[in-house]
């Protein structure tokens, strides 16, 4: 396989010190702190939805420096996902006051999106993503606004709803503004004082794709895991399925 010039077992390139963004307003975010830092380390990635847990990925470490670290997700990773009631599609569709309280019970699954390599910035409140295609040809970057906790190798993912779709051409749109809306002043999600804050958060990001600055300067868009990487496997049952 050809490495790319961001394929870290080979040049040990590393992360933008300098250019990082976000404000980290309102994130709750705390850093890894006495966490390894040795490139292919299986992390466990949990997203939650209102509270509740969604799906938990294993992921391995690219990097990690002060300015964040990369992490890098493999489609048809063995994964958890929620065991949803029939008839429902995704989490963020269910009410909170309709889910169970102790939370759903999870059931093994396999990460069904592409291959993506994410950066979370150290003390901000949204991750960016390059997502691949076949061929692990680049198809573009995704910003995830987000609550960011580590806790060991557990990295808890408390989502804001609201992200951004950047262009390969770094042209950019806002997603899921509408569902961002209505979920704003419910107990379970954020305020409409924290609904300003993440908004500001996703403006921050999307200065930096109009500019080309990092993330959006190009690096990283033909990295190729090494090739002594193996699909990780499905890890324990999440300890905790409530955030």
């Amino acid at each position: 396989m050809k490495a790319g010039k961001r394929d870290v077992a080979i040049n040990g390139t590393r992360l933008d010190t300098s250019k990082s963004a976000g404000t980290g307003t309102g994130t709750g975010t705390t850093t890894g702190t006495g966490a390894s830092n040795r490139p292919g380390q299986v992390l466990k990635w949990n997203f939650f939805i209102g509270g509740h847990l969604n799906a938990s990925v294993p992921v391995r470490l690219v990097e990690r420096t002060t300015a964040g670290q990369l992490l890098w997700m493999e489609t048809g990773t063995p994964m958890w996902r929620t065991a949803l009631p029939r008839g429902t599609t995704h989490l963020r569709d269910i009410a909170p006051h309709e889910r169970p309280t102790n939370g759903y019970p999870v059931i093994p699954d396999r990460w069904p999106m592409g291959n993506a390599l994410f950066y979370q910035p150290t003390g901000a409140a949204h991750s960016v993503l390059w997502l691949f295609g076949r061929r692990q040809k680049f198809r573009g970057w995704y910003v995830n606004l987000e609550r960011r906790l580590h806790h060991g190798d557990d990295i808890d993912i408390a989502d804001h709803e609201l992200d951004l779709n950047v262009a390969p051409d770094r042209t950019w749109r806002w997603k899921d503004e509408q569902s961002f809306a209505e979920k704003t002043g419910h107990p379970a999600y954020w305020t409409a004082e924290e609904a300003v804050a993440i908004r500001s958060e996703g403006d921050a990001v999307a200065r930096l794709a109009e500019a080309g600055t990092f993330p959006f300067d190009g690096s990283w868009c033909d990295f190729r895991p090494p090739s002594t990487w193996t699909t990780p496997p499905r890890p324990p049952n999440p300890r905790r399925s409530l955030l």
